[in-house]
């Protein structure tokens, strides 16, 4: 079955789960909920790359209040790619990360992620990075899967930002479903 052709449910997403820090105390967790893009063209993926960390991510990011997982995708798309977002697909998977948490009231901070398969429209614009991907030098561009699983490989080696690890793992797991045919 090829997960693009499907018109049934995704039956087998990913469930990824990182823990950078022990959970300690009664385990009261601040949850962020976070969405991932997975647009594919051809054997290539849209991806993020860091000029800063060397390191490639999937186009996305936090979901304001109110928003729904679609609307953020769209926002996300637009600012870190410059992409229009046509379509919402399967939900490929989620992934949660658990760091210490920051803030007194809590034992935890957990970043939750959902990655949608999307297709894009034809249009482009120019990325409208947020202060920090300006900072990080964040640039989209097309990587084949293999190439970008290898070169945040590269970067687990030294020191990279936690979300690399994240990234990495899923970036395999695709690879695992592209070596079986499923996608």
């Amino acid at each position: 079955m090829n997960v693009l052709e499907s018109s049934q449910e995704w039956s087998d997403p990913f469930d990824i789960r990182l823990f950078h820090a022990q959970v300690v105390g009664d385990g009261r967790v601040l949850e962020r909920t976070t969405v991932r893009a997975v647009v594919l063209r051809g054997d290539e993926l849209l991806l993020v790359h860091s000029r800063v960390n060397g390191d490639l991510m999937f186009p996305g990011g936090g979901v304001e209040a109110g928003e729904c997982h679609g609307t953020a995708l769209a926002r996300e798309l637009r600012e870190e790619c410059g992409a229009e977002l046509l379509e919402v697909g399967l939900l490929l998977g989620e992934t949660r990360e658990f760091r210490a948490a920051r803030e007194a009231d809590y034992d935890a901070y957990c970043i939750h992620s959902f990655y949608y398969l999307c297709r894009l429209g034809e249009a482009w614009s120019e990325p409208r990075p947020q202060p920090y991907e300006i900072r990080l030098g964040f640039t989209p561009g097309w990587f084949a899967l293999d190439e970008a699983l290898q070169r945040n490989k590269t970067q687990l080696a030294g020191p990279c930002p936690q979300w690399t690890v994240r990234e990495t793992r899923v970036l395999a797991e695709l690879q695992h479903w592209v070596d079986a045919g499923l996608l």
